[in-house]
């Protein structure tokens, strides 16, 4: 059994003004963030925007140019040794013996801290009671996740950070670990969450921030970063003219339709934010027949954190 217990009279993690330069690149532009007690909290964003930089700051791996870093009230200068002790780490990819059984990978970790939960309900937490013996070398990729997991765990964190832990999982190895995640919420145990997948972060989350070129360019629940694109439904649709030709739409017919909250175009793509598809929808089949356009494609979906990002940046939470 879990026994974290957040400290609910004080943030589990806070950033102030934390920046971080690579040479001229500025991979953390002057971010501020607070993390309360018991809160899953997702940072997502394409590859560079600095996520993972302001993660391994957060973790001790990386020393930021300036600000100040402090998490369960403390910081990495004054005590390393303390935080090491309580919270966990699970990175995008953990190396470990192959020839060292599950079990055995698990007493070497459970050694590495003065309290924690014993290595058999570790074991049971990571549902590898089956695999205690085996080797580590003969792990599917979705059991080597589950015993990172496990090693992340075995310390009883009270903050623990997981760095794209379902990456490269087949579906339902992903609902597994899911599954853990949401046990691990119902504890109490604060959770820092980075991911490339929108329906993990909306599912997981209590709040997310999105990051693009160093900064938090939005930060808040799911459902109201979802009701912030203005529409509850993504139309999406690339028209030509009778005569093959690129079809050049008006945004103007676009948007002046009754419900469409907004128009973008990308590599010949429209992409529509609207309120009601069964009133908009005829509308916009309207619209293109007017102009002599007819239908290449065409797709709906219900809005998502993905369409939040492409918002606000013009890209693909996936774009590398």
């Amino acid at each position: 059994m879990l026994n974290a217990k957040p400290q609910a009279d004080r943030p589990s993690l806070l950033l102030r003004g934390v920046r971080k330069t690579f040479a001229d690149v500025v991979a953390v532009n002057g971010i501020d963030l607070e993390v309360t007690p018991g809160e899953c909290f997702g940072l997502l964003g394409p590859n560079g925007a600095g996520k993972t930089t302001t993660i391994e700051i957060c973790e001790g791996l990386t020393a930021p140019d300036s600000g100040d870093v402090e998490l369960l009230g403390l910081n990495w200068r004054t005590n390393a040794d303390e935080l090491r002790q309580r919270i966990g780490l699970q990175l995008q990819e953990t190396q470990f013996s192959e020839k060292m059984t599950v079990e055995e990978t698990l007493r070497l970790f459970r050694s590495f801290f003065h309290r924690g939960i014993t290595v058999e309900d570790s074991i049971k937490t990571a549902q590898l009671e089956e695999k205690r013996s085996a080797r580590v070398g003969t792990l599917s990729g979705g059991q080597k996740q589950r015993l990172a997991m496990a090693c992340a765990l075995v310390g009883d964190p009270e903050l623990l950070f997981l760095d794209e832990p379902t990456t490269g999982l087949d579906p339902q190895a992903r609902r597994n670990l899911w599954d853990l995640l949401d046990r691990l919420k119902q504890e109490g145990r604060t959770i820092i969450l980075t991911t490339h997948y929108m329906d993990e972060a909306e599912r997981l989350c209590d709040r997310v921030a999105i990051m693009d070129h160093g900064r938090i360019i939005a930060l808040d629940t799911p459902p109201r970063l979802i009701a912030s694109v203005g529409g509850e439904h993504i139309v999406e649709f690339a028209a030509t003219s009778r005569d093959n030709r690129d079809g050049a739409v008006d945004p103007a017919l676009l948007t002046a339709i009754d419900g469409v909250e907004s128009h973008r175009l990308t590599a010949g793509i429209h992409q529509l934010s609207v309120r009601e598809l069964h009133t908009a929808v005829p509308k916009i089949f309207s619209v293109l027949a007017s102009q002599g356009l007819h239908l290449d494609e065409f797709r709906t979906h219900s809005a998502t954190l993905e369409d939040v990002f492409v918002s606000l940046t013009g890209r693909n939470l996936r774009d590398e």
